[in-house]
């Protein structure tokens, strides 16, 4: 019986989709392209993710690598406003109320920089998480199995009694590896779903 449900953060519990705010700030394809590889493409985000390099050094390799592309303006102005893209969604976060009313456990565990993380813990809604995990506290990050497992060992978590939710296929395959229940997030409907599979039946109208 399931007992804890684990959720990615960018693109299931906040918006996190670059390809539709860089077509809504830059509308133009060739700059679109270039700033996606520039910023959320580059190894700096990576590193920003793994807690190995400063929002500050990030960004002025990221502007060094712009001014080469003749693209400075574009990506000063995506690493001044970003953060707005990452908004509530509120399908999830009905969903997760109604799942914590059932008596199930709610986590985080999320590939995510140290700012990015603290600017989401001071949401409303982050009081909803019994606990979680940033990438970049332990300086690894997913489909890194040590990750999955340090959350595990953190909380006390059993593997067969746990579902973990991500909008990446690799994210969700990964704890399917390890015996957690890995649900790829496609959507509401589907999320709906495959929680009804795992005998989480919840009625879509009682949700929104």
């Amino acid at each position: 019986m399931y007992q804890n449900i684990i959720f990615d953060l960018g693109g299931v519990v906040v918006e996190f989709a670059p390809k539709k705010y860089l077509l809504d700030l830059l509308c133009d394809a060739k700059a679109e392209a270039a700033v996606e590889s520039i910023v959320f493409e580059s190894e700096e985000w990576k590193q920003l993710d793994l807690g190995l390099m400063t929002r500050q050094e990030a960004n002025e390799i990221m502007l060094a690598k712009a001014r080469e592309q003749g693209r400075a303006f574009e990506v000063q102005a995506v690493l001044d406003d970003w953060m707005r893209m990452l908004k509530p969604m509120h399908r999830t976060l009905e969903l997760i109320r109604r799942l914590k009313k059932m008596g199930y456990k709610i986590y985080y565990l999320s590939n995510i920089a140290p700012d990015t993380l603290e600017y989401l813990q001071q949401q409303d809604f982050f009081s909803l998480f019994e606990g979680g995990i940033g990438s970049c506290q332990l300086h690894l990050a997913k489909p890194d199995p040590r990750l999955y497992k340090a959350l595990m060992l953190h909380y006390q978590l059993d593997y067969d009694e746990t579902i973990f939710i991500d909008d990446k296929k690799e994210n969700a395959q990964a704890a399917y590896a390890l015996g957690i229940t890995g649900i790829h997030y496609r959507g509401n409907a589907s999320l709906l779903k495959a929680l009804s599979s795992c005998g989480i039946p919840i009625r879509e109208h009682l949700l929104w």
